[in-house]
């Protein structure tokens, strides 16, 4: 029984040795207790959020966490193990919103993590609307075992302007952590009226070459009729870019997932989420 045992252990070493990593960003439209109280909507949130072994929520309107513990307790119980790092509420007006990053602790764990430093917000010439909360991971069972990740959810009338700037904290974090492996994720209202064909050219994030798009112009990452591709996920660096398992930049279609009727998808959220996977080791 023991040598079963010890074969066992061995295996899951193996399989924890040898796993890949699931990275998503996922605008879960006005989250907060309202949302985690009508249990429907709140399942479906949490089968999505069980996919990922990293995920940003963004649109977190929940100062007090009560709902993001209350997700959590309930990843926890469906899975796990999961814990979180949230930012502040961040905006100019009374208006805020959080970063919530929930990650699986078994798999990766936070090695740092710092607010982009915009300007001034007080004199009104900040960049950012919510200025990106940065966060360094370190994940053992991947090929590239350090990564960092930058989430965004742009103002939609500064969004080409705001896109542009995260170049300025692509160097930042350069600066700060000698590292260029960094994910830029989350709902940048990069499409449609927000940003335009004729932005782009402009946008010096979308030119680096260091960096490549991995949600197209042509995604569709809406609930509804529109079709924008607003959510995306840009990776940098050499390391990090050869370690994205080819084709597994999607949009993950969760109304066609659980066939949901279309005022039942939009109880969960507006967006869907989008995501990638790194390569294992």
């Amino acid at each position: 029984a023991s040598r079963l045992a010890l074969s066992l252990l061995v295996a899951a070493l193996l399989l924890h040795v040898a796993t890949t990593l699931k990275v998503g960003a996922f605008n879960i439209k006005a989250f907060g207790d309202t949302k985690m109280s009508n249990q429907t909507v709140a399942n479906i949130i949490v089968s999505i959020l069980s996919e990922y072994d990293i995920v940003l929520v963004q649109e977190v309107r929940d100062a007090d966490l009560s709902a993001v513990n209350d997700l959590m307790d309930q990843l926890n119980s469906a899975g796990g193990p999961y814990s979180f790092l949230v930012s502040v509420p961040l905006g100019r007006t009374s208006y805020k919103e959080q970063y919530l990053f929930i990650y699986r602790s078994d798999v990766v764990s936070v090695l740092g993590s710092y607010y982009y430093d915009d300007g001034c917000e007080p004199c009104g010439n900040d960049t950012f609307s919510r200025e990106p909360f940065i966060v360094k991971f370190s994940s053992p069972t991947t090929q590239v075992q350090e990564l960092v990740l930058v989430p965004l959810h742009s103002e939609p009338s500064h969004a080409a302007q705001e896109i542009d700037a995260l170049y300025d904290v692509y160097t930042d974090v350069i600066n700060k952590w000698g590292t260029n492996d960094m994910i830029f994720l989350g709902d940048f209202n990069a499409d449609c009226s927000y940003v335009t064909s004729s932005q782009w050219p402009s946008i010096r994030l979308r030119s680096l070459r260091a960096c490549q798009w991995l949600i197209p112009d042509s995604a569709d990452t809406t609930v509804a009729d529109t079709d924008c591709a607003y959510d995306r996920i840009v990776a940098c660096g050499t390391a990090l870019r050869q370690d994205i398992e080819p084709s597994s930049a999607t949009v993950n279609d969760f109304q066609k997932k659980f066939h949901l009727q279309l005022k039942d998808a939009l109880a969960v959220s507006d967006h869907f989420p989008v995501q990638v996977t790194l390569k294992a080791r």
